[in-house]
């Protein structure tokens, strides 16, 4: 009796052996060696901005910044773009130059930079017009002396359509 179970084990699985080395592998096999189907995915180009559109490029300088100059009020600014500004920072002497008589202003609000806590006065510019683009009621600080040049931060950045870098230019469309 144990002899004819033991041959009945042996049989069942001699025959799922043979299905799996006739039946089941070479479909495998099949798949294995079939092409991955292929994904095409089509890229379609943004359109670039047109003559009429209101878009400015603004060229990646030799120290690796973008520098632009900008219209505010109607008074030429170099503003060195920083995305990582939350709102635009203007110099001592450029807010002189723009006449907003910074002297007479309370430096009270707390401003967080990179460098620490310093303080700034909260100002509103009429406009700020780079090429084409042009933004208006612009939230901005004026700093006493911890600012260098002035910055065209998230507040002029973030009203804006899209901004983006291509091949060594900032692309700012309104």
């Amino acid at each position: 009796m144990a002899l004819r179970n033991l041959f009945f084990v042996m049989l069942t699985a001699i025959t799922i052996a043979m299905v799996i080395a006739f039946g089941v592998a070479p479909r495998l096999k099949e798949r294995a060696d079939a092409p991955a189907p292929v994904t095409v995915a089509v890229a379609t180009p943004e359109p670039v901005p047109s003559a009429g559109s209101r878009a400015a490029f603004i060229d990646r300088e030799d120290d690796g910044h973008f520098w632009a100059r900008a219209d505010v009020s109607g008074t030429q600014v170099k503003f060195m773009v920083d995305t990582g500004a939350s709102i635009v920072a203007l110099t001592y002497f450029d807010a002189q130059r723009l006449g907003l008589e910074p002297e007479e202003l309370d430096f009270d609000s707390e401003i967080r930079t990179a460098g620490g806590v310093t303080y700034g006065a909260p100002v509103t510019l009429e406009s700020i017009r780079v090429g084409k683009v042009k933004i208006e009621n612009v939230n901005a600080v004026i700093l006493r002396t911890e600012l260098e040049q002035s910055l065209l931060g998230m507040t002029f950045l973030g009203e804006l359509h899209s901004y983006e870098v291509r091949q060594g230019q900032m692309i700012i469309r309104q």
